[in-house]
């Protein structure tokens, strides 16, 4: 207490000026309209200015889960877009071939994140935080936003191990895209970017750039699922070829995904193996 004493002892002088220039400043703002403007808004630019960066803060802590948010927001669209098409106003399947139109929804998509990813061994997997309790099964496709990742392997009640695309065991039918000339895709276990694309007819057209997809000649992958771009071309004495495709996805760098389930598969299966 008396150290307190001491000090406004000490400067009464000094505080007592401090006193009568913050009462001057206060009428000066108070009565003058242009200082005030001035007091006011160089004090709302610095309170936006923190109040902009806390925003930005926060809004970088809430990306997972935003991410998250937009994940399931898409396999809703996914679903309900694979839903629509199957749903046609009847004058027009009169006029356009119902083949193309008149059919019940064919895929169904569920959300999933990956929890482990392997992709420099020669046989590579991954895993997902999604499993048979929640309607994944055996040799379902797996993909993002940007391409093919794998094939689902072996599933538990909550998790999944995909195959990746990146396993030398993968064998994946593929076409490209500017025409109906299709492949397999398979994996030489060299670089997680590159992927080859081989028994290409040699007649089919090839040009560095051009895009690879899903050729739908499976029960797995539906068709026109974006893959990667032709780098290189190999071309040979054989009667196809081979090419290098670089991936779409960084196989290295990998999030959320959505597995794809065939509603048609066991009945083309089935039908399918009816004279074996």
């Amino acid at each position: 207490m008396q150290q307190i004493i001491y000090f406004f002892q000490k400067f009464k002088y000094f505080l007592f000026f401090l006193l009568l220039e913050f009462i001057a400043l206060a009428l000066t703002f108070n009565n003058l309209n242009f200082h005030k403007s001035k007091f006011v808004n160089s004090a709302n630019s610095i309170t936006g200015g923190l109040y902009s960066q806390a925003t930005n803060i926060s809004e970088y802590w809430n990306l997972k889960y935003e991410n998250k948010i937009l994940v399931e927001e898409n396999t809703l669209l996914k679903n309900k877009l694979e839903s629509n098409f199957s749903q046609v106003n009847s004058i027009d399947s009169v006029v356009v071939d119902s083949l193309s139109y008149n059919r019940q929804q064919k895929y169904t998509f569920t959300n999933a994140k990956i929890i482990n990813n392997s992709y420099s061994k020669d046989f590579n997997f991954i895993t997902i935080n999604k499993g048979e309790n929640q309607g994944i099964l055996h040799e379902m496709a797996v993909i993002s936003s940007k391409g093919i990742i794998g094939i689902t392997d072996n599933c538990s009640k909550n998790y999944t191990r995909v195959q990746s695309i990146l396993n030398k065991n993968s064998k994946i039918n593929a076409r490209l895209k500017n025409s109906n000339y299709f492949g397999s895709l398979g994996w030489n276990g060299k670089d997680y970017n590159i992927v080859q694309l081989s028994d290409i007819p040699r007649q089919a057209p090839l040009k560095i750039g051009d895009t690879i997809e899903t050729g739908g000649k499976s029960t797995i992958f539906p068709e026109g699922i974006l893959i990667g771009y032709i780098s290189k071309i190999n071309k040979g004495n054989t009667a196809d070829n081979k090419v290098d495709v670089t991936l779409f996805n960084d196989m290295s760098n990998l999030g959320f995904i959505y597995v794809v389930k065939n509603l048609d598969k066991e009945e083309i299966k089935s039908l399918e193996t009816q004279n074996e």
